[in-house]
């Protein structure tokens, strides 16, 4: 039986049409509610690897509730309910066209830009000298192009990262319109929208020159870079082994337990499919 679910295909009563991005399926349920499916795909340089992550989807889509939940005060969201660990239900919302990237630190895709040359990000100067997981005096605003727009308001996780002994390096935030009204869209401040370092060793690792510990998938693209991979034309995504894959999902669990503080249940995987299908038609029957 199925260990992973990497693609969907359900029937649900209702439903209109299916989207089917890099990590999640997104059902249109009688274009009055979403029904998002958060698999287990993992993702790099544009590019879904071949092998599902156990567990993924669970962590991606219960982190993503846990902030949905605990901002609801301070913006009002799209989430309903999660009927089954791997998914949410929400209202429909017109996504803005911009997508907000907030960058604390000089990590990831802006450290590979400024290595290459590049002194300007998205418009902001950055002065020379800087080295790799640098703090930027103030965090940078780093917009793309995408089929939503992001948004950033620090103040909505500063309490749950201190606690955690985490440090937010960077992440993102989505937002669209219903009935006139905003409201926060899509995961919040998962491991494939955001980057974490650990507070009680960063200072000592960027003083020393050593690369930070950190959760996020940003170490998975590192593995690829190693063995020859960024996503370019021609070039082969490497063979993963399953001890990989299992490093690539303790990592995740890791993140879940840091983040919350509680232990990570993990769900029934022995069909995952037929568990979603179940739970979700029996929620779907009460709306």
């Amino acid at each position: 039986m199925a260990k992973t679910i990497v693609s969907s295909d359900f029937k649900f009563p209702g439903q209109k049409s299916i989207y089917k991005g890099k990590v999640r399926d997104v059902y249109n349920i009688n274009d009055k509610y979403l029904l998002m499916v958060v698999s287990d795909r993992i993702s790099a340089f544009d590019v879904v690897l071949p092998q599902g992550i156990p567990y993924k989807g669970q962590v991606l889509n219960q982190i993503a509730e846990r902030f949905l939940d605990a901002t609801s005060d301070i913006v009002p969201n799209w989430k309903i309910a999660s009927p089954d660990p791997n998914v949410t239900i929400g209202h429909i919302c017109k996504p803005y066209p911009v997508e907000m990237i907030v960058r604390a630190y000089l990590t990831g895709s802006s450290w590979r830009l400024y290595k290459s040359g590049a002194r300007e990000i998205c418009g902001i100067q950055l002065p020379d000298g800087m080295k790799e997981h640098q703090r930027f005096e103030k965090p940078i605003i780093t917009p793309t192009t995408k089929a939503e727009q992001g948004h950033h308001d620090l103040d909505i996780t500063r309490e749950e990262i201190i606690k955690s002994g985490l440090i937010l390096v960077d992440t993102k935030y989505e937002f669209g319109k219903k009935d006139d009204k905003i409201y926060l869209i899509d995961e919040i401040n998962t491991p494939d929208s955001s980057r974490y370092f650990y507070a009680d060793s960063y200072q000592e690792r960027f003083d020393n020159g050593l690369p930070q510990k950190q959760l996020s998938k940003e170490f998975v693209r590192e593995w690829l870079m190693d063995n020859g991979f960024q996503g370019k034309d021609g070039q082969k995504v490497p063979d993963m082994t399953d001890e990989f894959d299992t490093e690539i999902s303790e990592r995740y669990i890791e993140l879940y337990e840091k983040i919350t503080g509680e232990k990570f249940i993990r769900a029934d995987i022995s069909d995952v499919t037929e568990r979603i299908d179940i739970n979700c038609r029996k929620f779907l029957a009460t709306v």
